[in-house]
């Protein structure tokens, strides 16, 4: 009888590399390991990229990285796969059109074409009716996964959707969409209750309420913004304080926990917003309609009232169920008009010119008391992707940033703030959003690029841990947020500015949903919350009925902490289906451009080349090794430079160049560049040697 293997095993996600390779990473730190777990490509293909599953230890290198093994699949990440449909003699496939998935699903025959009154949504090609498999060939299409094979067994699945031509218009969104399985049709069910929901709202409803109507409270939000859920009132007291109320749509009131309505919503756990349309969290006759505080008509809403003093500081505050009805649907444009002294919106807008000075003032105020405190604000630029009457990409250009976007965001992290500390000091269960202290191995390799710039966080030496030959950055206890917020201040207006925040960024770790208040580091926070969007934002909304059974005495029972994981998992998952469809567009715009030379910037170094990024288009390619001429160039990892070793010509990251792109790969989503001449940039920081 064989001895059980004493290898460790560990638990975790698989991240599939394109070139079939693949790392899982673990749940949970692995002592002795460093960073994550590498699988062969023969040994990745028992799983798909993004399943989690468990893998065994096969060996620890010196260094500390680990090589393992898949030895079982614990949960499947796709119940279904977009890709393009291949008909061939020897049978028909699927291929994903994410490159990370590496299996090609076989159809079987008869499954390619649904029979027997089983229907075939088409989505980009309504005039498509496939009678054959041959008829499907080039078309994009979604496979719904039967079984998933194995040893070296292909996966087996059917057709259950025609999306159309590769080129279809608006293709590039239902592929993503589906890619990353996001609900996106709402059921009958969900539907029906939308629609008989009553309107208007009920007398005896608005009795109940305090009633906020006779103020002029407005809605200040994006000139293509659809839904609103925040509305804001500041009035100058007497002692000098300031008033100010923050009108939040009552979400909770319409959608009640266990409805159809809410099931659909858990499951979504957020909006999607995508360049030219969004896939809603709520039906549109709430999100546009019965719980957007649109103007002129009345609105129930959950309501913030604080009041604070001439240092931010929050002398009362108050919760209470309300109605108001909004006078004026603002627009960021508009306010900064106002507050510019545009003559033409001080005239239309004369009776609200001075509530939004006062606004202006307020909002000062609070971004200057978390300055103080230490609160981290990178005000990097925005890219905005514009588009012809076609749908079609005709640029990149810097999203526009005012004092009227400052207000609202003041005042929204006033109000979650606000909420998340009066119920924490009450007791109540809840969910937090927290943002954990930075990774100790990021911010070392932070310092060091950091460093080549001459500067640094200012929290002095980590301690590190030897471990074998590894040596392991531990946290510093001396590293505060204000560190990081004196660095973003001392950069300010450099050229090296947008490199260094962009790195600084990368060294924190990404904020999520917590039953557990672990404070939240970014904005130096010790107890913060999301209260005000629960038209796209699930969390939101189950805090809102946290709040409103408190008002009640009441205590709202849930599973918090499955929530808060589910709705983390859900942002994650919108925010690289929103950013790779973004990347893919740029790419796309690109195609036209092979040729032409770009100002760009080095925002990373590998073995293979660096990669750059546009300094006016906000996108990225690469320059690889081959392509730098002159001398024969080498990665340095020390001090992540490539270097001839002829001439000793350097690149950093940091150092900007002119670039010429060579080459657009649509499949890869990938742009190739090649350098024309380096641009003179920052002095160098050179070491001074000790004196002897």
């Amino acid at each position: 009888m064989a001895k059980p293997s004493r290898r460790p095993t560990v638990r975790g996600r698989l991240s599939v590399h394109r070139d079939g390779y693949a790392f899982v990473i673990p749940d949970e730190p692995v002592q002795g390991v460093k960073g994550d777990i590498y699988i062969s490509k023969e040994d990745a293909t028992r799983a798909m990229h993004g399943d989690r599953v468990v893998a065994r230890i096969a060996r620890i290198d010196s260094d500390g990285r680990a090589h393992g093994e898949i030895v079982q699949v614990l949960r499947r990440a796709h119940p279904s796969v977009v890709g393009e449909f291949r008909a061939r003699r020897g049978g028909d496939y699927v291929i994903p059109h994410d490159e990370r998935i590496r299996q090609w699903i076989r159809i079987p025959d008869g499954l390619a074409v649904p029979k027997g009154g089983a229907s075939v949504h088409r989505v980009g090609a309504p005039s498509l009716e496939p009678h054959s498999a041959e008829d499907l060939e080039g078309l994009i299409v979604t496979a719904e996964i039967l079984d998933y094979g194995g040893d070296g067994d292909r996966p087996v699945g059917r057709v259950i959707e025609i999306l159309g031509h590769p080129d279809d218009f608006g293709i590039d969104v239902e592929i993503m969409i589906r890619a990353h399985h996001i609900p996106h049709r709402f059921p009958e069910d969900v539907l029906e209750q939308a629609q008989s929901i009553p309107s208007p709202i009920p007398a005896g409803e608005i009795a109940r309420r305090r009633d906020f109507r006779p103020l002029d409270i407005v809605t200040i939000d994006g000139e293509t913004a659809r839904d609103f859920d925040d509305a804001v009132w500041v009035e100058r007291l007497d002692n000098g304080h300031y008033a100010l109320q923050v009108h939040i749509a009552d979400v909770s009131h319409y959608v009640r926990p266990g409805t159809p309505i809410d099931r659909e919503a858990a499951l979504r756990g957020t909006s999607v917003y995508f360049p030219d349309r969004a896939v809603p969290m709520l039906p549109v006759e709430l999100s546009t309609d019965q719980c957007s505080l649109r103007p002129d008509e009345d609105r129930l809403v959950l309501s913030v009232l604080l009041e604070i003093d001439s240092r931010g500081d929050i002398v009362s505050s108050g919760f209470t169920r309300g109605v108001i009805r909004s006078v004026e649907r603002m627009t960021y444009t508009a306010v900064h008009g106002v507050l510019e002294g545009d003559a033409a919106l001080c005239d239309r807008y004369a009776r609200l010119a001075r509530r939004f000075e006062m606004m202006r003032d307020l909002a000062l105020i609070l971004n200057r008391k978390r300055v103080r405190r230490g609160s981290i604000d990178f005000d990097l630029p925005e890219p905005l992707l514009e588009f012809n009457e076609f749908g079609e990409m005709t640029g990149v250009t810097r999203a526009p940033r005012n004092i009227a976007h400052r207000l609202i965001e003041e005042f929204m992290l006033a109000a979650n703030e606000a909420v998340a500390s009066h119920l924490e000091a009450a007791g109540v269960p809840m969910i937090f959003r927290i943002h954990e202290r930075p990774d100790p191995k990021r911010v070392l390799e932070f310092e060091e690029i950091a460093t080549q710039f001459g500067y640094s966080l200012g929290a002095g030496p980590a301690p590190v841990k030897r471990f074998r030959e590894t040596t392991v950055a531990l946290e510093n206890p001396n590293l505060t947020s204000r560190n990081y917020q004196k660095l973003v201040a001392k950069i300010e207006g450099k050229p090296e500015e947008r490199i260094l925040s962009y790195l600084m960024l990368r060294s924190l770790k990404q904020a999520r949903y917590s039953e557990r208040n672990l404070g939240h580091f970014a904005l130096a926070a010790p107890s913060y919350t999301h209260f005000t969007s629960p038209i796209r934002r699930y969390p939101d909304l189950v805090v809102h009925r946290i709040l409103d059974a408190h008002l009640d005495g009441r205590r709202y029972e849930a599973d918090l902490r499955g929530i808060a994981e589910w709705s983390s998992e859900t942002e994650r998952r919108a925010a690289e289906a929103e950013r790779e469809l973004v990347e893919w567009k740029k790419v796309r715009f690109m195609t036209g451009r092979v040729g032409d030379e770009f100002a760009a910037l080095i925002i990373s170094t590998t073995r293979f080349g660096f990669f750059v990024e546009l300094e006016d288009l906000f996108i990225e390619g690469m320059v690889p090794l081959e392509m730098l001429p002159g001398d024969r160039f080498r990665y340095h990892e020390n001090t992540r430079k490539i270097i001839g070793e002829r001439g000793g010509r350097e690149f950093s990251i940091g150092d900007r160049v002119r670039v010429r792109l060579d080459r657009v790969d649509p499949v890869e989503k990938k742009l190739q560049f090649s350098l024309v001449t380096a641009v003179p940039s920052r002095p160098r920081v050179r070491k001074r040697g000790r004196r002897q």
